[in-house]
């Protein structure tokens, strides 16, 4: 198996990627009358809720160093074999977790089996993502690239029983710092300490990456960007493909 990818990546994660209340909300709604929750791809412990027993399972040491002294101990493991007994828990969750699986099948298979009454996953609908300024204008890469890791709304819809999908929309004053969250705020996508806390930047070469982000600069500077999309600055909220998935294993 190769190394975990936030062994690499995860330096410093906590400080841009921090847990946004209202994504917290979301989840923990979802999460519903379940007291044990596995969280799988648990990182630095973001999103994790603090009033039910959590279980973490994360592969990466670097992202287990970063948990909060309050966070719940995490288990160094994999989604695609999770070390814990069948039906032990009575939820799982995982927040952008699944384009990092050597297996999205097994890694939902196993959710499925460790699990009693429900599976609660937030991901991206890459056909809306792909429509997004950055996305669509500089780098078509980045979805291209994540066609190859992220499961479809479809894949999931047919892996996992009775699902419900959810669009989340993606506040201007978002407190996590992915990718795509920052759609009003171009020029965070200038700053190194911002990029190095979302794996795409790590993920293209950057025979791509700095052409598109000298051209993101190009037209900050002269007031294009602006002209274009100005009008982003003002909105509350967007829609970018953020998706609540929710499975229900009892019906």
């Amino acid at each position: 198996m190769k190394a975990p990818a936030y062994d690499r990546m995860g330096v410093d994660y906590s400080e841009v990627r921090r847990a946004d209340p209202r994504f917290e909300a979301a989840i923990w709604a979802r999460l519903g009358d379940a007291r044990s929750v596995l969280n799988i791809g648990a990182g630095a412990g973001s999103y994790e809720p603090s009033d039910r027993e959590v279980i973490a399972v994360e592969p990466s040491s670097v992202m287990i160093a970063q948990r909060s002294p309050d966070a719940a101990p995490a288990i160094q493991g994999v989604a695609e074999d999770i070390p814990l007994e069948d039906k032990c828990v009575d939820a799982t969750m995982g927040v952008f977790t699944m384009q990092h699986w050597e297996s999205v099948d097994r890694g939902l298979s196993e959710a499925l089996r460790v699990t009693r009454n429900r599976v609660v996953l937030l991901t991206l609908d890459l056909d809306v993502t792909a429509e997004m300024w950055l996305c669509r204008d500089y780098l078509p890469e980045i979805v291209e690239h994540d066609r190859d890791t992220f499961p479809t709304i479809g894949q999931l819809e047919s892996t996992l029983p009775n699902v419900r999908v959810d669009a989340i929309p993606v506040p201007a004053d978002c407190t996590d710092g992915f990718c795509v969250a920052l759609w009003s705020r171009p020029e965070a996508h200038l700053d190194r300490g911002v990029r190095r806390s979302s794996s795409i930047w790590h993920l293209l070469p950057t025979a791509v990456v700095e052409p598109a982000l000298d051209r993101l600069r190009s037209d900050l500077e002269n007031g294009e960007w602006d002209r274009r999309y100005g009008r982003l600055r003002e909105k509350r909220s967007l829609d970018v493909g953020l998706r609540l998935v929710t499975a229900e294993l009892r019906c």
